[in-house]
């Protein structure tokens, strides 16, 4: 099976970094800056629309500035605030060794996207790393996937996508892609169910129960416990 892998809230917690570089951006450009605490639903969607909704404003230029001024933080400070999810390694591993072909499929640049998986020692486990560019192109989970599965040669039937939040979701399903809702990030049961969400998982180490269920023909239902779709709106943190 092919697996693609979310980056922010499904491999490591961004937390500190994201939302400490907005606040340096805001306050740098001299606008209202919310408690970091506030920050949380940045963490997922495009740092360009995050910022737009930021500043209150269409100005492209000023949201333009926004972002520079966050990626001149982000890029030698703000990756590397960042922390494994436990057990993130070892599920990887484990995946691996059992003949599944790993992707890492991320709304973040590349550029970046790849010095974080180095810096945790994950490259190993990853064929490719797919990510944005600078520019914006393929930030948009549905074109990010669509391109993967063009570059790669891979059919959506066989493949996976693993993440915490709507926009994995929705990426997923415009591509015909299983989606993998993760609970430990920063999406909510409600959220992925109505984005399409396939089933759930609350831990990394449910990823091999998961796939393995998925490896025995199970592809077509959602397994039972322990891993299985829930109604309940308990979000992660």
């Amino acid at each position: 099976m092919n697996i693609l892998f979310d980056l922010d809230g499904t491999l490591t917690d961004p937390y500190q970094g994201i939302t400490r570089c907005i606040s340096h951006a805001l306050l740098t450009l001299d606008r209202p800056t919310p408690p970091q605490m506030n920050l949380k639903w940045c963490i997922g969607p495009p740092l360009k629309n995050s910022f737009a909704k930021l500043l209150a404003s269409e100005d492209d230029k000023l949201v333009e500035e926004a972002l520079s001024i966050y990626r001149e933080r982000f890029g030698t400070v703000g990756l590397f605030e960042n922390e494994l999810y436990e057990g993130i390694p070892d599920a990887l591993r484990i995946l691996q060794e059992e003949g599944h072909i790993l992707y890492v499929a991320t709304s973040k640049p590349t550029i970046y996207a790849k010095q974080i998986i180095e810096h945790f020692g994950l490259q190993q486990y990853f064929r490719t790393i797919y990510g944005s560019e600078l520019d914006g192109t393929r930030s948009d989970k549905k074109d990010l996937i669509s391109h993967i599965l063009l570059s790669e040669g891979i059919t959506s039937s066989e493949t996976h996508m693993v993440g915490d939040r709507k926009y994995d979701m929705i990426g997923a399903k415009a591509n015909g892609v299983y989606g993998v809702g993760v609970l430990w990030g920063y999406g909510t049961c409600d959220e992925l169910e109505a984005s399409g969400a396939n089933v759930f998982i609350r831990h990394p180490r449910e990823l091999t129960i998961l796939f393995s269920e998925l490896s025995n023909k199970y592809l077509n239902r959602i397994p039972e416990s322990p891993v299985r779709k829930s109604n309940s709106s308990t979000g992660a943190g």
